[in-house]
């Protein structure tokens, strides 16, 4: 495993060139997210200007805000700023940023440049629970989040569950058990959704919907409800950052070295999921971004994986609000889910990055 991971990391050094320094890349990372940022939330059926949303957003800081004067904007683009355009903004980089992260500690952890944050099942699972909450629920709210929500959630974290203990059952628990427990249960729960969609046809539409992605009923609540998960998922993650070097190199090495092996992929992977169970929770299922964006941070800043989980955050925050931003400006007034577009965008690209690779 080790040589395998060393002959991959020659191939991408011969097809990428050298790597971009941290300490220079990383905050050009934190500049364009900021400026995507912004023009996401001027952009919309109501044009807000770039220089009238930065006064607005400064008006509100504490000790600087008094000398900035926002008389001349009308009090309609300030409520459609605060109250729509942030929320659903900043929801959308804060799922970026959890899908990336979680995805580049799972790739690491399984030593899988392929594994994405929903390789375990965690997808399906909440697909499961919402598509339950939504034919047979009351469609009640608590502290923000819908029921669908909430159900989602914890079908995300059951499946887990499931899937670890039926992988881990006789003492196994190697990450092929994992890898192939988690496909086998996501096929199964894939079809249990598909036989309650047959029976239920007239919720057809609405539960293939939030299976695409969306972050049109974004509120600050769910903003906070996502912010509390990501921030203890990605220090957790980012407390991890050694022993996924060392995973990364192969088990056995990882082990010799020193690490608990059981006990660190235990860790990681409830940190991963509880992440990735909330970011579904608030949006749906979206798909390639916990998969190529690490992989592309992987080939521009190295597998050093506290660097990695760092950028990885950051361009995937980046990455999901321009998604989100096209996914309601390019056929506007109605909306492409942000899960067709990220696929569009992210699957012909990870094609070309294999193909490089490769050296087709």
């Amino acid at each position: 495993m080790e040589q395998k991971n060393k002959k991959m990391e020659r191939e991408d050094r011969k097809h990428f060139g050298k790597r971009i320094p941290f300490c220079f890349g990383f905050p050009i990372l934190i500049v364009l997210l900021f400026i995507v940022l912004l023009v996401a939330a001027c952009v919309g059926s109501a044009h807000l200007g770039v220089g009238d949303a930065l006064r607005l957003l400064i008006e509100k800081f504490p000790v600087i805000g008094k000398f900035v004067d926002t008389k001349g904007i009308a009090e309609v683009y300030g409520r459609i700023l605060f109250q729509v355009r942030l929320p659903r903004v900043i929801l959308a980089g804060l799922v970026g940023a959890g899908l990336s992260a979680t995805g580049a500690a799972f790739q690491g952890l399984f030593c899988n440049p392929l594994a994405d944050p929903h390789i375990l099942g965690v997808s399906s699972g909440a697909a499961l629970g919402a598509t339950i909450a939504m034919l047979f629920g009351s469609g009640a709210w608590f502290l923000g989040i819908s029921l669908t929500g909430f159900a989602a959630f914890f079908g995300g974290l059951a499946t887990v569950f499931v899937v670890y203990q039926i992988a881990c059952a006789g003492g196994r628990g190697k990450a092929v058990h994992l890898l192939l427990t988690g496909t086998a249960v996501s096929s199964f729960l894939s079809a249990l959704i598909s036989f309650l969609m047959t029976r239920h046809q007239d919720e057809l539409e609405k539960i293939y919907m939030w299976t695409l992605g969306s972050f049109s009923a974004a509120t600050w609540e769910k903003v906070h409800f996502l912010a509390f998960f990501l921030l203890i998922g990605y220090l957790v993650l980012f407390s991890f950052g050694r022993e996924l070097n060392l995973l990364s190199a192969g088990e056995d090495s990882a082990v010799t070295l020193g690490v608990s092996l059981k006990a660190t992929r235990a860790i990681i992977i409830v940190a991963g999921t509880f992440l990735v169970a909330a970011c579904v929770s608030v949006s749906g299922v979206i798909g390639f971004v916990g998969l190529i964006v690490p992989h592309c941070m992987r080939l521009l800043f190295g597998p050093e994986h506290k660097k990695l989980l760092s950028c990885a955050a950051v361009c995937g925050a980046l990455f999901m609000i321009f998604c989100d931003m096209l996914a309601r400006t390019v056929t506007a007034p109605t909306e492409i889910p942000v899960g067709v577009v990220t696929a569009l965008i992210g699957a012909p690209y990870f094609i070309f990055l294999l193909a490089r690779v490769k050296g087709t």
